[in-house]
């Protein structure tokens, strides 16, 4: 890897999401030599994948070079390296570009797509974890289109124009809320010949509601917004199988469709060598102390998704959002220093920020810790927060902007197929 060798301890961070960046900001100028390593050269703000799959932004708007978030710090080091395993018997990392011995180790290689071992699910449905996954999403949906001009068959051009998302949470409710605004304010421009109104959006939620995690007002108040949008909330269904046409639940209901959005969930993306019953836990994810230290180590650790740490507060652990990863991440950098210093560590307490999310235009939900409010005002809390946590003057310029713009004219100026994506099965 070329990395050089150095006298200060070496701590490798795996994974350049909101644990790993927050942990290699706190390390900044320390006597530390920090590598972080990654499958991408780039830090992805997640809460905004749903408006790249929706045409509302470009990806390079919530994306951000991980070299330049650290380029002024000495003793950093990125190397863009997909990591296979970890010999925690020897202190070293193993990845496709070459071993590396570590000091101190820190897992936050997040989360990814869980679909509950259901192989036919994974292999039709769409994810939307990442930024290829989106791009990908935004190039079908719109392909569908294309499609449903070009076919005579009625039955196939309502499967091309219809969507099943599946998860009500804030990623569910918040791309189904973009796709009812694309149909109502976008598809009957640019597609006259078409008869869009018969496109439909189907959000399918086990539990007996959508926003599950948030106030039960928050949750009937989003439900309401989606059905004034036009979309339809099946609750208390749960879909058991996709074949690329049709959706079946554990109930007689049924959908025909081209495109499912698997939005149910998500699990540690855990790494060989740590990703035994030994380690691992609820959720895929890897079980930690109060001070984020792998079981049986005092010299690894894991935070953000990955990582399993049962509180009082959270008995089925953290939630696998961006706001614990942060705390997480700044906390461990303090810890680290303790432990290098021979120090006592100070355990890890999650401060709750609350949680929100958008249905739309002039529609969002925010639940604070003393107040809860819905509506206009719940939209613009949601848009300054956003933009606070984008990393990057310009991205947030340029997202600020794309909003305002999007806003006036009713519209979705990335809706481009840059990169065309077929699926495995065909209508």
């Amino acid at each position: 890897m070329n990395i050089p060798k150095t006298s200060y301890p070496r701590i490798v961070i795996i994974g350049g999401g909101f644990a790993g960046v927050a942990l290699a900001k706190k390390l900044s100028k320390q006597e530390v030599q920090v590598v972080l390593l990654d499958k991408h050269n780039y830090h992805t703000f997640q809460p905004l994948l749903y408006q790249v799959s929706t045409g509302g932004l470009e990806p390079d708007s919530i994306a951000y070079p991980i070299r330049k978030i650290l380029k002024d710090f000495p003793n950093f080091f990125f190397r863009l390296a997909n990591v296979q395993e970890i010999d925690t018997k020897k202190n070293k990392v193993k990845t496709n570009i070459g071993n590396l011995k570590f000091d101190y180790l820190v897992i936050a290689s997040g989360s990814k797509t869980n679909y509950f071992g259901n192989a036919e699910i994974e292999k039709h449905s769409m994810a939307m974890k990442t930024i290829p996954q989106s791009l990908n999403l935004r190039s079908l949906i719109l392909e569908n289109f294309e499609d449903a001009l070009l076919t005579s068959d009625l039955h196939e051009r309502n499967a091309l124009m219809n969507f099943v998302i599946v998860g009500g949470g804030p990623t569910g409710v918040e791309l189904a809320g973009a796709l009812a605004e694309i149909k109502k304010g976008i598809l009957p421009k640019d597609y006259p010949d078409l008869d869009t109104r018969s496109a439909q959006i189907h959000v399918v939620q086990s539990g007996d509601c959508i926003l599950k995690g948030m106030s039960s007002k928050a949750s009937q108040k989003a439900e309401d917004f989606l059905e004034k949008l036009g979309v339809n909330i099946w609750k208390n269904v749960r879909v058991t199988n996709y074949d690329g046409k049709t959706v079946t639940t554990n109930t007689d209901l049924t959908f025909e469709t081209a495109t499912l959005i698997w939005a149910a969930g998500v699990k540690g993306a855990t790494i060989k060598g740590l990703d035994s019953e030994d380690f691992v836990t609820k959720g895929n994810r890897i079980l930690v102390n109060e001070f984020s230290q792998v079981k049986g180590f005092n010299h690894i650790f894991a935070a953000g998704d990955v990582a399993f740490m049962e509180t009082k507060d959270f008995p089925r652990g953290l939630p696998m959002m961006a706001q614990p990863a942060i705390q997480q991440g700044q906390q461990l950098g303090d810890n680290l220093l303790n432990a290098i210093e021979k120090k006592p560590m100070k355990p890890f307490t999650y401060k709750d920020k609350g949680l929100m999310a958008t249905i739309g235009r002039n529609k969002a939900v925010v639940d604070l810790e003393k107040w809860k409010f819905q509506g206009v005002f719940a939209w613009y809390v949601w848009m300054f927060v956003h933009l606070f946590f984008l990393i990057g003057f310009r991205n947030r310029m340029v997202v600020f902007v794309n909003w305002v713009y999007n806003y006036v004219r009713f519209d979705r100026e990335a809706r481009l197929i840059i990169r065309p994506f077929k699926k495995r099965n065909t209508l």
